[in-house]
Parts: C-alpha cells; structure tokens; sequence
C-alpha cells in the first residue's frame, strides 16, 4: 500500500449546495456540464417507499456559478490499497478508485456531506436500490450494521448484496458511514460481487488509515455571482456575514469554547459540562428569510428524530427581544439523528436588517438547560455589522 493525499474537494455543505442547484432547474441555454456520477447522489429526504434510482437527476450546473476556492480545505491522507488505481474526481467525491481483476469491477467513493444529508436509513436503502435489494425499516437496518472506524472514529458498515439491475449481474455495496461534526462522510465500495468480496479486507484497511488534516473552514459559493436570469434557490442566500470577515461583536460566555468553523457557520463554541456531557452554539446567516421559520424549525425538529409542527404551532412559540426586534424561541427535546442519544436544541430565529440569523444550541439535555438563558443573554448582546 502506498499513502496519498487529496486537497482538491468539494466541501460537504456546497455539495448539498449542488443538489438544491440541480433541482432548481436550469434552461439548456445557460448552462455548462461538469462530471456527476449518478450513483453518487445522496438521498436528503426520508426514506422513500420503495427505492428507486436516481438516474434522471441532471448532470449540468448553471453558467457563471464560480468554482470555490478549496485551497485552505483540509487534506483527506489516506493509504491506498494495492491494486487500486485513483480516478478523476467527479462534482461530488473527495477521492475516487478504481478496482480490476480478470474482467471484474469494483467502484470506490468518499463523498462528504453536510448534515445528516437525509439520515442513514435513506441512504443504506438507496444503496439497496442500486443492487436491487428491497428497502428495510430503519431498526432492521441498525441492527445489520457493522462497527468499524474510520481512522480514530467510530462508523457504521453496511454490507448488501443482490444484482445489478440492468444486467442482473451480481453486484454488492460495502459502505461505511460516519458522521463527524456536522458533516456526514460516505465511503463506498460497489462492483462485481465476488471482487467486492475479496477486497473487503483492503476496504477495511483502507478506512482505518483515513487522516483529516487541517482545520480551515471551508470555503463558500458566492450565490450573488449567479446570472440574473437563474430560478431563486428555496432557501438559500449568501451565507456569508454581510461583508468579508464580518460578524456580530458578541460578549461570549467563559467557558464557551470556540470551535471548528463548519461550511456556512459564522461562528461556533463548544461547551464541556459534567462527565462527558457536551453540547454546542451554532450561528449562521441567510440572506432575507432563510427558507421560512416553519421549515427551519421543521429542520431543526428532524435533528432531533422528531415530526414536523404546523404554521399555527410555529406561531405558538413565545419571543424573546433582540437588536430590537422580536425573535422566536424554540426548546426542542428528542434523539440526536447522529449519535442515538437523547437531546436537546434551544434555536433563536432573529430577522434584522433583511437578513435572518439563526443560534443553535445543541447537546446533552441537562447542559442545554443549564445553558439556556447564558444562551439568550448571548443572543441579546450582539451587535450586528451594518448592511449595504
């Protein structure tokens, strides 16, 4: 095995970025083709009823959108198994593989997203699909999974066989997934049953030499550089403090923590209770609305395992001032999507200035509750930078 390393990638919110974009729908005339592998494509709602192939998602992005600048991204470091030969990069992987042995082939992807991009069950049963398994309810699926790591970091492995369907040949997907801050990373491995089979091993070894290098945050697609004439994106705005390096002057709390920078945070802190209780403070930015409160809040509710509220119930919710103006307060309770554990989310919605500000405070139950009114006196004491 030799070791290697990939800077070039895509960062995992913008990839999810790259889904909304297709989805919008873009005339024929304005638009410029990039590599996307089908197969890649990451399923962002709940599980479907029966799975189904994603083959006519379009494979073209709108002219003018600029390719972001991922030169101060970290480094994926990895040992590359014998016999393995990298690939061109398609629009979403991070690092690509080629396996071939006596005719036979196999296909090796790691595609970062941000979130739980859909949650695991949708996208276990969209692998499914692909060799023509039937989808399973989400506790069967958890109880098929495998404990492996991903470098130091413990991953779920899926192991799936069935056939090709359009040539009824047998195929099989090994997958592992692992969630890591807010970002959820898909290795996979798809192919010839019996080559599949043979190179679990190497797969295996491959996932656990797996190194993240660097803490920079993530670059972001500047949305305002779209042609005038593009759909509107649902939701999304340029998610960027209003001018470069921009944000709200805050007074933050001791013993709050800053943390990594994610894609489109503005800013983040970790805070440490008792034991090995934890919990964090997200603070992001769209531009106008930012997709609604009732579907951000909705969002905020699929973090925590639990179903979404009605308009009227969002209306329900009390208010708290802020630069102003009133800003809604939701408290949250259920299981955290990535870890299985019980949870907690106090979320403030806060629309100033044309733009809505979103603070996340997610953790351990107990924790959250202890920090939430330090959390709304944070809230309270930003002074936002001025708008053009």
């Amino acid at each position: 095995m030799r070791p290697s390393a990939r800077s070039n990638w895509l960062p995992p919110a913008a990839a999810a970025l790259l889904l909304l974009l297709f989805a919008a729908g873009c005339g024929r005339d304005s638009v410029k083709v990039y590599k996307v592998d089908s197969s890649d494509m990451v399923a962002t709602t709940p599980p479907p009823v029966a799975a189904t192939s994603p083959a006519g998602m379009p494979t073209s992005l709108p002219a003018g959108l600029p390719a972001p600048d991922n030169s101060g991204l970290p480094k994926l470091k990895y040992t590359l198994p014998d016999g393995w030969k990298e690939k061109d990069l398609t629009q979403l992987r991070v690092a690509s593989f080629a396996i071939s042995e006596n005719g036979k082939t196999a296909d090796v992807s790691v595609i970062p997203l941000g979130g739980s991009a859909g949650g695991d069950a949708a996208n276990v049963n969209r692998w499914r699909g692909q060799v023509g398994q039937p989808p399973l309810a989400e506790t069967e699926l958890k109880q098929s999974a495998e404990a492996v790591s991903v470098g130091s970091q413990p991953a779920d492995l899926y192991d799936v066989a069935g056939t090709e369907p359009g040539s009824g040949d047998d195929a099989r997907i090994i997958g592992a997934i692992l969630h890591t801050g807010e970002s959820t990373w898909y290795f996979k491995m798809m192919g010839d049953s019996s080559l599949v089979e043979t190179n679990k091993p190497a797969f295996l070894a491959f996932l656990r030499s797996v190194e993240f290098q660097g803490s920079a945050a993530p670059a972001t697609l500047d949305l305002s550089q779209l042609p005038a004439s593009h759909p509107a994106v649902p939701g999304m705005g340029a998610e960027t403090p209003t001018a470069a390096g921009a944000k709200p002057s805050w007074t933050v709390p001791p013993d709050w923590k800053e943390g990594e920078l994610m894609q489109f945070l503005v800013a983040r802190y970790v805070i440490q209770g008792a034991g090995d209780a934890t919990a964090a403070v997200n603070v992001s930015q769209l531009d106008g609305n930012g997709g609604g409160l009732l579907a951000n809040l909705n969002r905020w509710r699929a973090q925590l395992g639990q179903p979404g509220i009605t308009g009227d119930d969002a209306a329900k919710l009390p208010t708290i001032d802020a630069a102003g103006t009133p800003a809604v307060l939701a408290d949250f309770s259920g299981t955290d999507a990535r870890t299985g554990k019980p949870a907690r989310l106090i979320g403030v919605v806060l629309p100033f200035n044309g733009q809505t500000w979103f603070y996340k405070l997610m953790g351990d139950p107990d924790l959250v509750g202890q920090q939430k009114d330090v959390l709304i006196k944070f809230v309270q004491s930003a002074q936002y930078p001025a708008t053009k």
